[in-house]
Parts: C-alpha cells; sequence; structure tokens
C-alpha cells in the first residue's frame, strides 16, 4: 500500500470513528468492518491497523473531556477497533481451515498412494519372481549389461515409496534413496543425522517426497559431484537440508520467473504450508544450493 493510500484509509478511518464517538450508529460500526476489510484486501497487517487507529484515536478523544466521558468514549473506540478487526479474524480462520483440509487431503493422497505402492511392490515382486524363475536357466546366455539393468528397475520401484519408509523410519529410506542415486548418477550422497525416534507418518513422508524432489532437482540442473543430507530433530521441530556443489542459481530471478527451471517448488511448498512447515533456498551461481525445511513436530 502507498504511503498516500495509507492516508486516505486513515482519514476516511478518522472520520467513521468520528462518527461512532458521536452518535454509536450501526451505520458507523459497519463502516469499521468494511474500512478493515479494505486494508486486508490492500496488505495492511493487524499492527497496522493498531497503528491506525492510535493515530485516529488521538484526535478524537479530547485529553480534557470528563473523565467519565473519555472512559465512555474509550470503551466505544475499543467496539469500533475490534469490529474493524474482524475482517482480519474472518482471513485468519479461513487460511487456518484451507491448511487443515490441504492437510487431510495429502493424508489421503499419501494413504492413496501408500496402498497402491504396497499393492504394485507385491505383485512386481511376485512377477520379478516368475521372470528370475523363467530366466533362470537361460541366465548363462543374457549378457551382464541386462541382468544389472533388471535390478535397476527393480530398485527404482523400490525408491517411489520405499516400504521401510513405513517399517523402519526416514533415516533407513532416506539411506536407501541415497545409495539409488549415487548408483546410477555417479554422485557421492550422504545422509547424516538423526530424528531421535520415529516422527509423525506425515512428517515423515512429507521430508522424504521433498528429498526426493530436491534430488531430482540436483540431477537434472545442478549437476554437483556431492550431495549432503543433514537430519535435525529439535525439541519443537525437525530440520532438514539437502546442499549440493553444482551450478547454483539465482533464487531471485528463478522465484520470480514462473516460465523458470521444474524446480518443484510448488510442489514442496504444498506439502510444507500443509505441516505449517517453512522453506529456505540459499544458492549462488557456482557456488551450489542448499535446500532447508522445518517442519514443527510435538516435543
Amino acid at each position: 500500500m502507498s504511503e498516500k493510500t495509507r492516508r486516505e484509509l486513515g482519514d476516511q478511518y478518522r472520520r467513521a470513528l468520528e462518527d461512532y464517538l458521536d452518535d454509536g450508529g450501526e451505520a458507523a460500526l459497519a463502516r469499521a468492518y468494511e474500512l478493515g476489510r479494505k486494508a486486508a484486501v490492500d496488505g495492511l497487517g493487524v499492527l497496522e491497523m493498531a497503528a491506525l487507529h492510535q493515530e485516529a484515536l488521538r484526535t478524537c478523544v479530547l485529553p480534557l473531556a470528563a473523565l467519565e466521558v473519555r472512559a465512555k468514549a474509550a470503551e466505544a473506540a475499543q467496539a469500533f477497533f475490534r469490529e474493524s478487526l474482524s475482517p482480519f479474524e474472518m482471513t485468519h480462520r479461513a487460511s487456518r481451515e484451507a491448511n487443515v483440509a490441504l492437510r487431510r487431503l495429502n493424508e489421503r493422497l499419501e494413504e492413496e498412494s501408500k496402498r497402491i505402492a504396497h499393492t504394485l511392490h507385491d505383485e512386481a515382486a511376485q512377477l520379478l519372481a516368475s521372470v528370475h524363475i523363467a530366466l533362470d536357466g537361460m541366465s548363462r546366455d543374457l549378457p551382464p549389461s541386462a541382468r544389472s539393468r533388471l535390478e535397476e528397475i527393480r530398485g527404482l520401484s523400490h525408491e517411489l515409496r520405499p516400504t521401510m519408509l513405513d517399517d523402519l523410519g526416514l533415516v533407513p529410506a532416506l539411506q536407501f534413496l541415497a545409495e539409488g542415486v549415487a548408483k546410477r548418477t555417479g554422485l557421492s550422497v550422504a545422509v547424516s543425522g538423526s530424528t531421535h525416534g520415529r516422527l509423525p507418518p506425515a512428517v515423515e513422508t512429507a521430508l522424504y517426497r521433498i528429498t526426493q524432489e530436491a534430488l531430482t532437482n540436483a540431477v537434472r540442473h545442478a549437476h554437483p559431484a556431492h550431495v549432503k543430507i543433514q537430519l535435525q530433530r529439535e525439541a519443537r521441530a525437525v530440520r532438514c537440508s539437502i546442499a549440493d556443489d553444482g551450478v547454483g542459481f539465482d533464487v531471485a530471478a528463478v522465484l520470480a520467473h514462473r516460465g523458470g527451471p521444474g524446480l518443484g517448488l510448488v510442489g514442496i511448498r504444498e506439502r510444507l504450508d500443509a505441516l505449517r512447515g517453512s522453506l529456505q533456498i540459499a544458492s549462488t551461481p557456482g557456488r551450489g544450493t542448499r535446500v532447508h525445511v522445518a517442519i514443527p513436530v510435538e516435543g
């Protein structure tokens, strides 16, 4: 909001407050709501609204007025201020409800993904077992490259959603993912740190997916030699960073350019928003990239 627009809003707020203090009519109170809604749409925060209210109040309540008059005016002004903040409260509630709905949707999608992954894993395992049995007698005629390719495909199917994520937890699953990426690409991928026990399933799944996406981005765009994945469990949060020594990029330019490279930031942010998590990206052309996420968890 420009300074001119803010002054105009302040003048409108002051006049509406004066009218309300004069007669206490519902029309003036309705104006408080509309001004609050306009302020919220224009990007003002609650603290800025409080400052705007304080400025208006100084010109409306006379310092030399009788104590009783001043007390009634202060009470009325408080009611006016509460009404002007109600659009902010409604926006906050709507945002909170949207986050809850998004989190539930992600949980349902992950449960369905888990069910499909287990089904595919079982069926693929049975199919692969049958293929191995059928090819056992012919294995001497198969070149080594064909056998290694078969193992690579099986490893990729496990990485999509490894059963060890559910059975053993995040760290073993990330180590399995890192080993698979390193084997396919020749990268050095190291996993360090600990979660000190199991995390909520939604948090483990989100961190696995985010790390998976960050590794994919590093391979596609950064061309690094080394990638380090580090986990850190704190009293009220778990943190995960994925750092590479690749080509890096201009973060501000990529974030501002909608048609930029497929960094998968939308998917990462959606997962974090659903869990009230945060994302930080630090990168400089020629000096690598570091993706850092934090997700609150119960102590």
